[in-house]
This record gives structure tokens, sequence and C-alpha cells, in this order.
């Protein structure tokens, strides 16, 4: 078997939980703009919601997976 290499190691369980994080001040910035950017002129969309998507997003395109599934 060859091993694949990802952008994240390995994940020990799947189930879906509630995390707690602390982002840099920075980065929290970046997404609060990103949140006004997405809104079109509507309601910002807050930093918390764009996690999940922003993961998948990553994960999606990662090429490592994407061979790896490919095989």
């Amino acid at each position: 078997m060859t091993k694949t290499k990802l952008k994240l190691g390995p994940i020990a369980d799947d189930k879906p939980f509630r995390i707690t994080v602390e982002l840099p001040a920075p980065l929290h910035r970046d997404l609060t703009e990103y949140g006004r950017l997405l809104a079109e002129g509507g309601a910002p969309v807050e930093p918390a919601t764009l996690i999940v998507p922003m993961l998948e997003r990553f994960v999606a395109t990662d090429r490592g997976s994407a061979k790896a599934k490919r095989r």
C-alpha cells in the first residue's frame, strides 16, 4: 500500500462533535471580512458559520485526497 501525502494527518473518530477553538486575531478579522464580502451587501455571515464550509472545500480540493480516492 502506497502512503498518500495529505494536507492533514489521520483522524481518529469521524462522528460529528462540537469543538471550541481559539482563532488568532488576524484570522478572525480575515473571516469577518470574508463573511462581509460573501453577504454581498446583506447581513454579514458570522465567522463561525464559515468554518465548516471552508474545511469541506479544503478537503474536497486536496489533491492528495482526490488521488487516494481514485485508487
